[in-house]
């Protein structure tokens, strides 16, 4: 082994023993010093590229310093040398979701359309319910001239199959919610109404699940309309899944 390769080993492994830990990056974002936090959350991500955790929150640091094409290649150069990392191509997929409120109508298509493209990247390198229940999801947003409602079916059904086969956590009534309003957007309005009510049973403090249960076909339509409003910022905040584990 050269002298070079044994300093990046050595770097290597340095970085990551240095990010096992939780690094400061809290302190400068909170004073606003977005430069200086993203680039603390950069290097914990060189060191662990497949960090839900440090994807996620840098995300959030990028939505709040509006530096979002900085946030998209940083994770496409970083995918480019990690091609078999399923949590990187989310949050890079997520990246450019989170893009598309600031854009126009024409861009806001392309960022959607290559969103879905990382998704089934991270779905090809490993099937988890998060990849499953966030393509599933990102297909609802599309109008249906783009007849792409039954395949976000597909995805959010096979999400509901892989979550009743395991622990139920807080975060699957997400599944109940998108499920429900698949169908619904699909012409299923009696799916729809079953799949909230089941998700009711199972999750009986949900707002929205409430939200969606006895109103008019008009009242529905007019909610999920809000709901999947593209000029609307979807939250892609994934602390959820690493806080409930």
């Amino acid at each position: 082994m050269d002298g070079e390769t044994m300093r990046l080993l050595f770097t290597m492994t340095a970085a990551a023993a240095l990010w096992a830990a939780d690094p400061d990056y809290r302190t400068p974002w909170q004073a606003k010093d977005f430069e200086k936090a993203m680039g603390v959350l950069e290097g914990a991500l060189a060191a662990d590229p497949d960090s839900m955790k440090f994807g996620s929150e840098y995300r959030l640091l990028v939505i709040d310093a509006k530096a979002h094409d900085r946030a998209i290649k940083f994770f496409g150069d970083l995918a480019a040398k990690n091609p078999t990392m399923s949590n990187l191509h989310l949050n890079h997929g997520f990246a450019y979701v989170d893009k598309i409120p600031t854009a126009g109508s024409i861009t806001q298509v392309l960022l959607a359309n290559t969103s879905l493209g990382h998704f089934t990247k991270s779905l090809e390198t490993k099937q988890t319910w998060i990849a499953l229940y966030t393509r599933g999801n990102a297909y609802l947003f599309w109008p249906k001239i783009f007849k792409r409602m039954p395949l976000g079916i597909a995805d959010l059904e096979a999400a509901m199959k892989m979550q009743k086969s395991g622990k139920k956590m807080p975060f699957h009534v997400r599944s109940y919610l998108a499920l429900g309003d698949g169908y619904f957007k699909n012409d299923e309005p009696e799916k729809a109404k079953a799949m909230w009510a089941e998700g009711l049973k199972e999750y009986p403090a949900s707002d929205a699940l409430k939200s969606r249960t006895g109103k008019s076909p008009e009242e529905i339509e007019k909610l999920i309309s809000n709901v999947y409003d593209p000029y609307k910022r979807v939250d892609t905040d994934l602390s959820d899944l690493w806080k409930q584990q």
